[in-house]
Parts: structure tokens; sequence; C-alpha cells
């Protein structure tokens, strides 16, 4: 075992460790300060720039289900919306970024239409939902081409744990550039007790790097090795909106990270601000938002109680690591200035419903049977160990051309790996588990439905790597050796630069075949991708 780090306390901090266990890797934060060429359609250069956005912040459209179902059309499209305050030319579902977000209950039926307008292959990932991932559900296999649609119909248990999630693209090798370019969105599932609350608010961040015309602006090579990071970070597809409330109100704030890569630690100071979910269900007990970072993928519950005055929610930096030592160039390392994200105005009070300051407990939280059954005593019926990993490839092998083109620039949008068949990417490194880049028709992982798994995952590079897996949730067992006090149950998990995270899963109710992956976007499309087999 490892002498514990102040990064690897990061991950546990905020779950009952005392003293100097305050923060954590990637999953949770020390509360010592930060540590740390155009291919979509426009050329490099320009770039919005910063300043106070004076729009009051504007959510997207809510669809709800009814009667225990919700069947909506997603249309994939390029075009002209309105991003930062400005006209650009992005991708979008209907016309927005982001695009609508769904609100579900626990045991409906979800049927999305999706509709193809992009002129290259897309398809439709619903981010840590517990469904099948056969046939028209979770199925990241499928590949829907221009002007085609498809239908996909996802049934949630009736345990499905509460939360918020999210949907995006998922067609190997285009899936970096096609959410950096808009085509993201938020999905609620709901509690029957939800807590009592003023306001809620869906919070969708994401980055992007819009061309002096509008145009959206792809990585250079050092950036997509690094994960790219975009110039502009918005909220609700807004720079810097604003949220008014009056004192002595509570709010509700879903925040959905569907950022490529980047890493969220973020700050509201003078607000009484707790968090009291993370990822799938609720934290055994509030944490304070300081404790917190969000990886790519992850998202986190808040509970705001609003005093008077004005206040920013800022993204503190995180520091994610350094490939070749920094040598890479200054656009593919973390970046070191705080973000004001959204600017909010309390006002003077009129009494609140939701009663004012209290234990920030949210109910809702699967029974001890749900997808979410603590694993710490149960029966392990295998142990895996894998490992990710960033060694030197080939410089510039075959399929740059391609890549370097991009979806909708020509070339079919194939990306990088040969259109998402795997093998070696073809870049100046090689992304990797287990040695292997990603190929569609390998299985990597056989797993048996009914077992409970758990799984050690290695990162032997110099970059963090957050861990995805599709379908089941993984319940957090120790980082760097070290056990978190309280259960934690997520679908993304932070691997820590030359660390390591264990985590059990009980693979329940669906059986098929699926993926795991790195969720720096840029990482998976170059080959961190495996598929698993449950039978």
């Amino acid at each position: 075992m490892r002498p514990i780090s102040r990064r690897t306390a990061l991950t546990m901090g905020g779950l009952g460790l005392a003293g100097t266990l305050v923060g954590g890797t990637g999953l949770w934060r020390e509360l010592s300060g930060p540590g740390g060429d155009g291919i979509l359609g426009g050329a490099v250069g320009g770039g919005g720039g910063g300043g106070a956005g004076a729009d009051e912040l504007v959510e997207p459209e809510v669809l709800a289900s009814s009667d225990g179902r919700l069947e909506v059309t997603l249309q994939a499209r390029f075009g002209t919306h309105e991003v930062a305050g400005r006209s650009a030319r992005t991708m979008g579902y209907n016309g927005g970024v982001p695009g609508p977000t769904l609100r579900l209950r626990p045991g409906d039926l979800l049927r999305i239409e999706l509709d193809n307008q992009l002129d290259h292959v897309t398809n439709l990932h619903v981010h840590g939902l517990h469904v099948t991932p056969e046939g028209d559900g979770d199925n990241v296999f499928l590949e829907i081409g221009p002007g085609e649609s498809h239908q996909y119909e996802y049934r949630l248990p009736e345990d499905h744990p509460t939360g918020v999630y999210w949907y995006h693209p998922h067609h190997h090798g285009t899936v970096a550039d096609q959410l950096f370019a808009g085509l993201y969105g938020a999905i609620v599932v709901t509690e029957e007790d939800p807590p009592a609350v003023d306001r809620e608010r869906v919070l969708v961040v994401s980055d992007i790097t819009l061309s002096q015309d509008g145009a959206v602006v792809g990585p250079s090579m050092p950036e997509r090795m690094m994960g790219r990071e975009g110039e502009l970070v918005l909220v609700d597809g807004q720079l810097e909106p604003l949220l008014r409330g009056r004192a002595g109100e509570r709010e509700r704030w879903r925040v959905v990270n569907v950022c490529s890569s980047r890493y969220l630690s973020l700050r509201l100071a003078g607000q009484d601000v707790r968090v009291v979910g993370r990822d799938v269900g609720r934290l055994p007990a509030p944490v304070a938002l300081e404790e917190v970072v969000l990886a790519p993928g992850n998202r986190m519950d808040l509970l705001v109680d609003l005093a008077q005055g004005g206040a920013e929610l800022v993204a503190v930096p995180v520091d994610r690591g350094q490939m070749m030592g920094g040598m890479m160039g200054g656009g593919a390392g973390p970046e070191d200035a705080e973000r004001v994200l959204a600017r909010l105005e309390v006002g003077r009070g009129g009494g609140s419903s939701a009663g004012g300051s209290g234990s920030g407990t949210v109910g809702g939280a699967p029974g001890p049977d749900g997808p979410l059954a603590d694993l710490r005593e149960a029966r392990v019926d295998r142990r895996r160990e894998l490992t990710m990993e960033m060694s030197m490839g080939g410089m510039m092998g075959p399929g740059m051309g391609d890549e370097e083109r991009g979806p909708g620039m020509g070339g079919g949008g194939r990306g990088p790996g040969g259109g998402g068949r795997g093998g070696r990417p073809g870049g100046m490194m090689d992304f990797t588990i287990d040695g292997r880049s990603f190929d569609v028709d390998r299985v990597d992982q056989e797993v048996r439905l009914g077992t409970v798994e758990e799984w050690t995952i290695r990162n032997v590079g110099p970059l963090d790597h957050p861990f995805h897996l599709h379908v089941w949730p993984m319940q957090v067992m120790d980082v760097d050796g070290r056990r978190p006090p309280d259960p934690l149950w997520l679908d993304v998990v932070n691997v820590p630069a030359e660390g390591s995270v264990t985590v059990r899963i009980r693979f329940a109710d669906f059986g098929g075949r699926t993926v795991y992956h790195c969720h720096i976007l840029d990482h998976e499309d170059l080959g961190m991708m495996g598929t698993i087999l449950v039978e």
C-alpha cells in the first residue's frame, strides 16, 4: 500500500474521514486550493472572450413523462444556435444547446426517436441509466447514418436510483467532436418524496471554443492527446448567466459536467451549499461543496439555502496531470485561472415554503435489494485487474487524414481508429486498456449475470483517467488502498495518475454487450475503451 497522499485523501473527503484526510483524487478535492487547428468547420483562432454575461439563466425545455411513459423526438442537426449570447454554428438537439431535459420516474418507459440530420454517423447513449444495453436500448454499437432515424426504447426498473443523468452521442471515433460541438442534454429521475425546495434548477456545464465567425474550433494534436478543454465554459449554453433568488429560500441545483475533458471544482462563497447526491442515488450525509470534484461525466445534487447579497459560482482549476513533463505545449495542460460560471443575486426574503435551513437530506433512496445494495460485505464471485495506459506509438500513422477532417468536413467523419473498428489510433501515443486499443469486434471481459465482481483499475500514466462503466453502477471500495468509511456509488470513477481504484459491481437485472472506457472523450476515441459481455 502506498503512503496516503493529499490527492488520495481527496477521493474520500467529506465521507467521515477526520484529521488531514480532507479532499481527494478527483472524486473529492482538498480544501487548500487548486493543484493545479479547427476540425469542426471554421478557422482556428479567435474564440470568444470572457466578461460578465448580463442575461438571466434560461434552462433547457423540460419534457416530462405522463402515465408512466415519455415519447420524444431528438433531432441532431448542424445549424445556427445561440451559444454564449452569440450566434454560433454548432450541433444541437432540437435546435438547442443543451438539448431538452427529460424528466422521468422509476418504472417509466422512455422512447426516443433519434433523427440524424447531420452529415455523418451518430447514435445515442443514456449515461448512467440502469437499462438494457441490448437491441433498441442503450446500445452504443448502433450506427444511425445521415438522414436516418431510429427509435430507442428504455424501461427503467421500478427501483431505479433517482438522480440526474444525461444523454449524448457514443459513436466511437467521433464522440468528443460531437459532444464538444453541442450534442448533449440532461435526464432527471425524480423521487416520490423529494426535498421541500422553492426552486429546482438543472445546470449543465459544458465548454467549447468558437472562432471569431462563430464556428466550433477543434483541438490541436497535443490538445487531443491531453484531452481538449474549451475556451468558453458555459452553464446551460450561456456565458456567466445571472441567477436570481430571495433570501431564506432553498433551491435544488442538479449539476451535470458534460465537458469532454474538463474537471470541475466549484465554489459559491457566502451561501450555504450542501452536496446531497453524487451520480446515482444519494450520499449517506450531506458534504460541503468544497470537497467535491466532478470528473467529466460526473453529476451532483445540491441544496442551496440562499443568503442576501451577490455571489459567484466559480470553477477552480483542477490539476489532472501533465503529459511528458508538460512539454506538449501550453495549450495541452491544466489551466491555472479560476472561471466564473454564473452570478447569483439574492434579494430580500419574503418567507420560504421550504422551511429554511435543515439537514439537507433527500428522500427516495432505493431499498436494500435495489441496484445500490451495499456490497462491502457481499460475496465476491470474481476479481479482475484492468490497466489504463498511455504509451508512445507510431508518430503519424494511417487514418490521420480522415481524423483531421472530422465530422461535417467530409471523409465520412470516421475519426481515429478506422471508423470505430479499433486498433492503433494512429497518433503520437497509444491509448489502451490492458495494452489493447478498442476493437468493436472483440470481447474483453465476460461476466455472469447475477454475480458480484471486484475490479481494480490501475493507471500507470501521468494523467488522471475517469473510468466509466455503462449500465451497472460501481461502489467505490478503495482509492490507492484507502477505503471510504461510507458507501459511495458512482458511474464515473476517477483513477489518479500512477494510482488505482477498486470498485465492486453487482451485474443485476440486465445482460448484454456494452463498453467501459476513459471519460476523457478524446482518450476514448483514441482507443481507451473495452467491451464487456454479461450473460
